[in-house]
């Protein structure tokens, strides 16, 4: 079974210094059709103005990860880190028992375009965590790149949740298959371009969730970048 969700039909919040749109249900938003899907509870597509950001708020009992399209954001949390994320980076801070971070663009000039997406814990109370990585694009070039993990397999980040992230940037006209065990389920989310999924047309921003399918089959008709989470 095939959902798609429409980029032009997500929750749409313009604040001046950031302009959200929400997969799911998200603050102010709410959908009783669209509150998650599996351990999936937010897809934030965001773009901060430069020099904007976010004041340092709590979290908890939630796996945060953070990949940034266009420009950086700047992360400060009550853990003691702070790093610069940049695109082609990818970023995981466990919320576990509690924690307080912020999130800025540093650029005086150039806005930040990102995905903040948050999942389900396995458990609650985990010992909150962070961890931030690179990954090298040419790994993802026309075939599937693991970034997170439950078992930090191929070096991906771990997440506390029976969920793998994978990454993939496709050339126009390229074809990549997926495929799922048995009583999995996934959503691709598309980061850019344009695809068809087993006939489906998905663009920029649309999402797709995937149930009780075993082979997922994807076609560019424009270059790509997609984002795949394979869920329990």
């Amino acid at each position: 079974m095939f959902t798609i969700r429409k980029a032009s039909d997500r929750g749409h919040a313009n604040h001046g210094w950031l302009n959200a749109y929400h997969t799911f249900s998200f603050a102010d938003y709410y959908d009783p059709h669209h509150v998650h899907f599996r351990s999936l509870r937010v897809m934030n597509e965001d773009r901060v103005a430069p020099g904007q950001g976010f004041g340092a708020h709590p979290h908890r009992d939630m796996e945060i990860v953070t990949y940034v399209l266009e420009g950086a954001l700047e992360h400060k949390d009550s853990m003691g880190n702070g790093d610069v994320l940049r695109p082609g980076e990818f970023q995981h801070m466990s919320a576990g028992s509690g924690v307080q971070h912020s999130e800025f663009n540093p650029s005086t000039t150039e806005p930040t375009h990102l995905y903040q997406i948050w999942l389900l814990p396995s458990e609650k109370n985990l010992t909150p965590s962070y961890s931030q990585r690179r990954f090298d694009v040419a790994g993802r070039q026309n075939q599937w790149q693991l970034v997170a993990s439950p078992d930090g397999a191929s070096d991906s980040l771990r997440i506390h949740q029976d969920a793998k992230i994978h990454l993939a940037n496709l050339d126009a006209g390229h074809g990549l298959d997926y495929r799922l065990e048995p009583d999995r389920h996934a959503w691709l989310q598309v980061l850019r371009g344009s695809l068809t999924v087993n006939g489906h047309e998905l663009g920029t921003s649309d999402g797709l969730a995937v149930s009780d399918e075993q082979l997922l089959t994807l076609t560019t008709t424009s270059n790509a970048e997609v984002m795949l989470f394979d869920l329990n």
